[in-house]
């Protein structure tokens, strides 16, 4: 075996590390959100990303953004948005300034349903991690996942 072919497994081992570990956190997630709140780990990640939006400059998220912030495609997140905003817990309107664009908020209906549902989505990640941390494969991706710090740079 070469040095890159060693290096390949090794990134290998460590991406499929990495997908256990996202598919197991969001597992457990899911079924305490589904429980619990009635909601999908996308549902209640738009919920949340859309409540950070706010007034000023830069406030407010183009769709292409939301899918970004979700991990969707366009036309998921599109399509997201609208089961939610029939549910009552989005809404759309026009960009003021641009007629083109459209914009979506998050209800009080819908931030009432996300902060009643934040406590089981934290407390479902930390028994998530506990868990992932019990797996040797794991160890140092579960260590990194808690050191990390505020939100992801783009």
């Amino acid at each position: 075996m070469t040095a890159t072919d060693a290096t390949a497994t090794g990134l290998a081992h460590g991406w499929y590390a990495l997908s256990l570990l996202h598919g197991r956190i969001e597992a457990h997630i899911e079924r305490a959100l589904q429980g619990g709140h009635d909601l999908s780990v996308r549902e209640y990640s738009l919920l949340d990303v859309l409540s950070h939006q706010h007034n000023g400059e830069g406030g407010h998220l183009r769709m292409n953004q939301v899918a970004d912030a979700v991990v969707l495609s366009q036309s998921a997140t599109t399509r997201l948005v609208t089961r939610l905003e029939d549910r009552g817990l989005l809404a759309r309107y026009l960009c003021p300034t641009d007629r083109r664009g459209i914009y979506t908020d998050v209800t009080e209906a819908g931030l009432a349903l996300l902060a009643e549902a934040r406590p089981t989505h934290d407390a479902a990640l930390r028994e998530a991690l506990d868990r992932a941390g019990q797996d040797p494969r794991l160890t140092s991706l579960v260590a990194a996942v808690e050191t990390l710090d505020g939100p992801a740079a783009t």
